[in-house]
């Protein structure tokens, strides 16, 4: 491959890379322009990529030309300081890929919130952004979490030069073992304009692994030290706060 071919090759990695992330966390919620996630026990998964303690897997949609993923990985982090970096809207511009702005928007607690944010493309293709609605759940019993987000694009007025994402879902389930934390990551997102599906599905594999090898170590930072869960009197997850200074 020559410089000009490896170098276009790279432009397109990081324009898929940014086009199909949708920011973090959440608990399904059903949007006019939304469909279901497959079942994260599916047999119809296919193994793509393993790296490490990273697993990835792509199943086709019958009404899409994009994959969904699925990505299971042990990130070396506790549970309290995952869910510290989740609960933070900025931390998309820490550990998802080209995500350059991110912020909360609209009302919302810590089960229900809205997120707005811009994956930033290389010219000539058009910044993508989202709003997203996240919803959280845990259970003390279990010591899961679940965090899903779907599309919400009707929230907030489009911005003129961005392409605004009217579709994507993920959901996020973590899972403590041992001081460290069983992720497993559900996502499906269409990018819009004229991005090829096989082009996307070609290079889907790689896009999780970047991002969970960086979650992992952005959890190890100074300042996502320090929390803890807390529950209510029927044992059900309503926040995550810092209990020690740091």
């Amino acid at each position: 491959m020559n410089k000009t071919e490896a170098h276009g090759f790279k432009d397109w990695a990081s324009v898929i890379s940014g086009a199909i992330f949708a920011l973090l966390v959440s608990a399904m919620a059903t949007t006019t322009v939304s469909a279901a996630l497959p079942g994260e026990d599916s047999d119809v998964w296919s193994l793509r990529k393993e790296s490490g303690d990273i697993h990835i897997y792509t199943m086709r949609q019958s009404d899409s030309s994009f994959q969904a993923f699925k990505a299971e990985a042990l990130i070396d982090a506790p549970i309290e300081s995952i869910m510290a970096v989740m609960q933070n809207p900025a931390s998309c511009m820490e550990w998802l890929l080209n995500c350059t702005e991110s912020y909360a928007v609209g009302k919302g607690n810590f089960h229900e919130r809205y997120v707005y944010s811009v994956n930033d493309l290389p010219w000539p293709v058009t910044d993508r952004d989202y709003v997203l609605s996240v919803h959280t759940q845990g259970s003390k019993a279990s010591g899961e979490i679940v965090m899903q987000m779907s599309a919400v694009p009707e929230m907030r007025a489009e911005v003129s030069n961005r392409v605004r994402v009217d579709l994507s879902n993920t959901r996020y389930r973590l899972i403590p073992e041992n001081g460290k934390t069983r992720m497993i990551w559900l996502q499906h997102t269409d990018p819009k304009g004229a991005l090829p599906g096989w082009l996307v599905n070609t290079l889907l594999v790689d896009i999780p692994v970047s991002s969970l090898e960086e979650l992992e170590r952005v959890a190890s930072k100074e300042r996502y030290q320090g929390f803890s869960l807390i529950y209510d009197e029927s044992g059900q997850l309503v926040d995550v706060r810092q209990t020690s200074g740091n």
